[in-house]
């Protein structure tokens, strides 16, 4: 980009001279007013409690939050692009970003509900956890079952998004409704269509 010779302390220092004249911005400079950024705001904590005795040594830089919110947003429908940042950066196989308030997502969980087989099954196979929602999108029976076994309120578990176990296996098409129907049997859910998940009928030739 061009430099106009205007430095970023200048050019608010100018702004901050024109409010102490003119007494407030005319609705043409508010307009003008850079917008504030936007993005992830950490929320605020103090410990009240004694900190924990273990002190990590941050010897390693942490992953880059662009790249890994990229990564876990090119899982959600496009494969070509999760293999290209993952070879940049393997260690994001198990990464979470969370979205706010808790509402973390990994490329698994984002390409699971998508019913996306073909970017899953590339994770899979690249080391990515495992998990019941996963495994319901699959439709491997045998684990959710055995998921189910283990812990039964499990039926009620949220993944990303707030997405239950049944809308994962809906998710999971002709493939998954052994799935669905075992869920089914368990706690019934009335379910709606997912129109981010309609495909477009053929054009007619």
């Amino acid at each position: 980009m061009k430099n106009h010779g205007v430095s970023r302390r200048g050019f608010v220092a100018a702004g901050v001279g024109a409010m102490v004249v003119g007494g407030t911005l005319r609705a043409d400079e508010k307009a003008a007013t850079p917008a504030q950024p936007t993005g992830p705001k950490e929320a605020a904590f103090e410990r009240d409690y004694d900190p924990p005795g273990f002190k990590p040594s941050w010897k390693k830089e942490q992953i880059n939050r662009t790249l890994l919110q990229d990564f876990v947003i090119y899982a959600h429908s496009d494969l070509e692009m999760v293999k290209k940042l993952l070879e940049r950066e393997p260690g994001m196989i198990n990464g979470a970003i969370d979205w706010g308030g808790g509402d973390f997502e990994t490329a698994l969980g984002g390409a699971s509900h998508m019913g996306r087989r073909d970017i899953v099954s590339f994770l899979l196979e690249r080391g990515a956890r495992i998990d019941i929602f996963c495994a319901a999108m699959m439709g491997q029976l045998d684990a959710v079952k055995s998921f189910l076994t283990l812990q039964p309120a499990l039926i009620d578990a949220k993944g990303p998004h707030g997405f239950s176990l049944h809308m994962h296996a809906q998710a999971g098409g002709d493939e998954s409704v052994a799935v669905l129907d075992y869920l089914q049997s368990i706690k019934k859910l009335e379910l709606r269509p997912l129109p981010f998940l309609q495909k477009k009928e053929p054009k007619a030739s």
